[in-house]
């Protein structure tokens, strides 16, 4: 039996309130043509066939698409904060932190200015916020109501207890333009430390501690925490993204942290330098060129920034001492 054609004004996302005061019957509401991704939403399975996949993954891509999918239900006064905040600006947010151990996709958050209740829903964490240590703006590309990159770091030191997580999320934000085609960094410094002192925050000292080690050329997560192991274990701080030239002046190439002095250089390789063969062949010109010039690269993996830090360290030692 063909089912009712719903209202075209409700669109592929829509409100169970809303489309009640249309004139959607709740059988209609059950069909099995929508989703509902959280209590009092549905979705248009053609829109989840479109982009907004509420199956894809259990991390970033999940909870990306379960924003997207119920943001336009949102009451105005409530927004997506903390860390769903920090998967919708892109932050390079731990995988361990998305997920809630034994039930799958970590709840979303979202938050609501006191005094008012926080949300209570399923699939929902809420969140009371203080307004007056707080931003909250429409996503410029996603549309949804959410933190503001700034204050949404800030909320971070009550969920990141990692002190080089909190570090590489704040990198990622104030990040600048190093390239042609890198997007503008989604803050600054100053940004960071305003939101950082606008209200007493849970984690402030943590938060603190990370500001002062932020710094605006890590183009990735290990970059950061490889830079933090080798300070650290009381090694010089490297240039991060170094431009290494020729004697003409031309970039030969762009080595994720160097000590230039010395003429060492550390390259991050991750699974895909192994898995796409015309990388893994740039890969090797690139060095071969490096050691011609007389610098020697260490090179780094998963493994040396997690399990072998030791190791990491002494093998950057014997390099700068050989």
């Amino acid at each position: 039996m063909p089912r009712d054609p719903l209202p075209p004004n409700l669109g592929p996302v829509f409100s169970v309130g809303g489309a009640r005061a249309a004139g959607v019957s709740p059988s209609r509401l059950r069909a099995s043509d929508l989703i509902a991704p959280y209590r009092g939403a549905r979705v248009t399975k053609d829109a989840a066939l479109a982009g907004v996949d509420l199956a894809a993954g259990t991390t970033e891509g999940v909870v990306r698409a379960r924003a997207v999918a119920i943001g336009p239900t949102l009451p105005a006064n409530q927004f997506f904060s903390h860390l769903t905040a920090a998967v919708l600006w892109g932050l390079p947010v731990p995988a361990s932190l998305l997920v809630d151990h034994g039930r799958g996709p970590r709840d979303l958050d979202i938050g609501v200015y006191a005094p008012l209740r926080h949300p209570r829903h399923v699939g929902v964490k809420g969140h009371q916020v203080r307004p007056d240590g707080l931003r909250v703006v429409s996503h410029p590309v996603l549309g949804v109501r959410v933190t503001s990159p700034a204050s949404t770091w800030a909320l971070l030191g009550s969920h990141v207890r990692d002190p080089y997580d909190l570090v590489a999320l704040g990198d990622a934000l104030v990040r600048e333009q190093m390239f042609a085609n890198d997007p503008p960094p989604l803050a600054t410094l100053p940004d960071l430390r305003e939101a950082m002192d606008a209200a007493r925050r849970v984690g402030g000292p943590a938060l603190r501690r990370a500001c002062e080690r932020i710094r605006t050329r890590s183009a990735s997560r290990m970059e950061t925490r490889s830079r933090l192991i080798l300070v650290d274990a009381g090694l010089p701080e490297p240039e991060l993204n170094h431009m290494i030239r020729d004697r003409t002046g031309a970039v030969v190439a762009c080595v994720d942290l160097a000590y230039p002095e010395q003429r060492v250089a550390m390259e991050y390789e991750g699974e895909h330098h192994l898995t796409d063969p015309r990388q893994w062949s740039r890969d090797i010109r690139r060095y071969e060129t490096l050691a011609a010039m007389g610098w020697f690269v260490v090179r780094i993996t998963k493994t040396d920034v997690f399990d072998g830090r030791a190791e990491f360290v002494r093998r950057v030692r014997r390099a700068l001492t050989r």
